[in-house]
């Protein structure tokens, strides 16, 4: 039985380590590839299905939500992903995440699951101060 020579036991354990960290790696994108994700994005559509319109009085203040046209011509300022929020007339940032939460220049680090839920998360702050437009760079 020949010796095994220290060079040829650590050639063949950077070989298992190798072999193990690919395996590992490509594993899930293998099982992910076989099957279709609710959130996936095939071709040009919405990743996750849009809301729907909403128009509410919420705290004294008049909330509406409704899909918009993705051809708007808005390019810094749409990214509400085809969908506008307003708070007494007055267009609300909203920002949708990868996740499926939404955000708003005004509560912008409390991700909220509905731009519903934005817009009243956005009354709330502002505590009855008047929104002001958000300036399209």
């Amino acid at each position: 039985m020949p010796d095994i020579t220290r060079r040829r036991a650590l050639t063949a354990t950077a070989a298992l380590a190798a072999t193990a960290t690919v395996t590992t790696l490509a594993a899930p994108g293998a099982s992910a590839a076989g099957r279709e994700h609710p959130g996936s994005v095939t071709g040009h559509e919405h990743p996750m299905p849009m809301p729907g319109s909403f128009d509410e009085v919420y705290k004294g203040r008049r909330i509406q939500g409704r899909p918009t046209t993705t051809g708007s011509g808005g390019h810094h300022h749409d990214h509400g992903g085809g969908y506008e929020v307003l708070v007494d007339g007055v267009r609300l940032h909203v920002m949708r995440n990868a996740d499926g939460t939404w955000i708003s220049v005004v509560s912008h680090y409390a991700p909220v699951s509905t731009p519903r839920a934005v817009a009243r998360a956005a009354v709330d702050e502002l505590q009855g101060a008047p929104l002001l437009p958000f300036p399209a760079n």
